[in-house]
């Protein structure tokens, strides 16, 4: 069989890989890979664009993860099936709810070998050692045990003295405790030009420059993607670890498509079904807003919106909308949603939004449309100095383990960038922010010449032509994750069986790994739940006039 690389990390393992999902997945099919594992650590925030890209070049993908355990352990694992992928969601959201954020633990993952052993099954994976010695055996007894004849021990070049010898002993020691060898790429970036950049990152995440970074650099430079029959030539020793490779790929064969989204039951359903339950409420308040004589162009707007909602299942998202509104009022909050969600008449006749779209003659399918394959999307804003208050019903209501923020990426941008590669590479403070304050803010093209010019720099310096390539490569590439300022996803049952939930720095929120385009891409629908001060200003306006 075919080896397959399983051990690829794109940029959503933070400073450490460098490449993109869509340049990895673009490398493999020009290498003429059938499929590739993408294996991040502690993180699957990067998978949904991995499976973007698959679906787009033809190369399957195997999702996995590194997981970095306490004792110094690591571990490649893949899940089987859908309930594996729920196990291991499961496993990182626990390692991941023990870091406090306020002690600067973001974006770690506090994970021990009795909690893989509790989520380990239908996972298939590979220990990552460096030597064989007692470490490594001591690690290999406890892979062997927890995952039987799902265990591995992941074989890779090191470039290094001995490197046969070294690999020999490896695979020795995995027979002698009944595992397979596995060969891998351990890969960073898609090609070879990279490297400088990763040595950067690398710099930039130990907080050295790149004189200082010593034997932090990665000890070999050949991290990029290669092709299977150089993979094939390079481990001609251990054909059974490169047939290995092809059988843990045909044995995932989990995909992200497979991720069934469940909206959450309202307790208005108790004796009736969402699309009855909405039904009743559009229609009753459509009554109550015309005194029972709704004219006919309204009555018919509303019959073809309920129609699209059931076709798409949407009712039980309008009624968790419709539920969050009915909260905020009664506690005289006020609230008004906006957006396209305007367009609609069931928004408008339960309160949800205020503009009469039959007197406006707004078109519903800009909404929500046969023609456009996505869900709903209701943004509706709350007095910014409340909206706490409602996000904590939202919690308390569904659960925290079935309420979560939406992440947003925070990536490198012109300015972030220069500053951290100008740093890395020991360029002077005033000479990146001089050239940092000549890009505009939101910049993600670079510092242009002009700007270099225009400070009298040298552009022949080797150096600052350095600084100047590597920062327009950096842009783009995720820094950390953060939480969106409300969006929220809700699920009927767990969330964490379906993405990572972490603890956001704020207290009393917890963040999902996956962005707003994430969701999109698997038809998962969020809530915008949002804060405008504007609404807190006619709110304090709305007291004056009762007062006086």
């Amino acid at each position: 069989m075919t080896y397959v690389e399983l051990q690829a990390a794109t940029h959503f393992s933070f400073l450490r890989g460098v490449s993109s999902a869509e340049e990895m997945f673009a490398a493999a099919a020009m290498l003429g890979y059938s499929a590739l594992g993408i294996a991040d650590r502690n993180t699957v925030g990067g998978l949904v664009k991995a499976l973007r890209a698959a679906d787009g070049t033809g190369v399957r993908l195997v999702a996995g993860c590194r997981l970095d355990l306490m004792d110094g352990a690591a571990l490649l694992v893949w899940p089987e099936d859908r309930d594996a992928w729920s196990r291991l969601t499961r496993l990182l959201t626990l390692g991941k709810g023990r870091v406090d954020r306020r002690k600067g633990e973001k974006g770690q993952c506090f994970l021990h070998w009795e909690d893989v052993a509790a989520w380990s099954d239908g996972l298939v994976a590979a220990l990552v050692p460096d030597e064989a010695d007692e470490a490594a055996a001591t690690a290999l007894a406890q892979t062997a045990d927890i995952f039987g004849d799902r265990a591995h021990l992941a074989l890779t070049h090191r470039r290094r003295p001995g490197e046969a010898k070294r690999l020999h002993a490896l695979d020795a020691l995995a027979r002698r405790y009944g595992l397979r060898g596995l060969a891998t790429g351990d890969v960073l970036y898609d090609s070879p030009d990279k490297r400088m950049l990763q040595d950067v990152v690398t710099a930039i995440r130990e907080h050295v420059t790149i004189d200082e970074l010593g034997f932090r650099r990665d000890l070999y430079a050949d991290r990029y993607l290669k092709s299977p029959e150089e993979m094939e030539r390079r481990f001609e020793a251990f054909p059974d670890a490169v047939r290995a490779s092809a059988d843990i790929a045909e044995r995932c064969t989990f995909s992200l498509r497979e991720l069934s989204y469940q909206y959450p039951d309202e307790i208005v359903m108790t004796r009736r079904s969402p699309q009855k339950a909405l039904e009743r409420l559009s229609w009753t308040a459509l009554n109550e807003k015309f005194a029972s004589r709704p004219p006919r162009r309204y009555r018919k707007l509303l019959t073809h919106e309920l129609r699209l909602v059931e076709r798409w299942r949407y009712a039980p998202y309008f009624l968790t909308v419709n539920s969050i509104v009915q909260f905020a009022r009664s506690q005289k909050i006020l609230c008004q949603g906006r957006g396209s969600a305007a367009n609609s008449m069931i928004c408008y006749v339960l309160g949800i939004t205020s503009i009469d779209p039959v007197a406006h003659t707004l078109l519903f399918e800009r909404f929500l449309s046969d023609d456009r394959d996505e869900p709903p999307d209701i943004d509706v804003d709350f007095e910014h100095e409340r909206r706490e208050e409602v996000i904590q019903w939202i919690y308390e209501t569904y659960g925290q383990s079935h309420a979560a923020l939406t992440a947003v990426v925070s990536r490198y941008r012109t300015r972030g960038a220069v500053r951290e590669v100008g740093k890395a590479l020991g360029l002077p403070e005033d000479l990146t922010a001089a050239l940092s304050g000549q890009v505009w803010g939101w910049s993600n093209d670079g510092v242009a010449e002009r700007h270099v010019d225009e400070l009298g720099l040298d552009k022949s310096d080797y150096r600052l032509a350095l600084t100047l390539e590597l920062t327009r490569r950096l842009v783009g590439t995720p820094r950390h994750l953060s939480q969106h300022p409300g969006g929220f996803v809700l699920t009927r049952d767990r969330l964490d069986e379906l993405v990572p939930i972490e603890p956001a720095t704020m207290a009393d929120r917890r963040v999902i790994e996956w962005e707003k385009d994430d969701l999109e891409e698997l038809k998962i629908m969020k809530l915008d739940v949002l804060g405008l001060g504007m609404l807190g200003c006619m709110r304090r306006a709305f007291d004056l006039l009762g007062q006086h």
